[in-house]
């Protein structure tokens, strides 16, 4: 899945990370997809930057892709170290 769609801001509420789109739409996605920033603290998550192909953490070592979250999928990192 390509997309071309991209983040303009990201914020959050206590259960929720909400990323607002240029295209006009707003994606609610919960924490718990993501426990580095379920753990994170509300002034880390505050450190998100943007790019053209996600949002990143650098204090809480978390990169997530518009592509992903469009696709909904969370924490893939989580998934690889059960399949270990």
């Amino acid at each position: 899945m390509s997309t071309s769609v991209e983040a303009t801001r990201v914020e959050f509420d206590e259960d929720q990370m909400w990323v607002y789109l240029d295209d006009g739409r707003t994606i609610g996605v919960p924490l718990a997809w993501y426990p580095r920033l379920l753990h994170g603290s509300p002034e880390d998550r505050a450190k998100a930057w943007l790019s053209p192909s996600g949002i990143h953490w650098d204090e809480l070592d978390e990169d997530i892709s518009i592509v992903g979250i469009l696709a909904g999928r969370g924490d893939m990192t989580r998934a690889s170290r059960q399949a270990a």
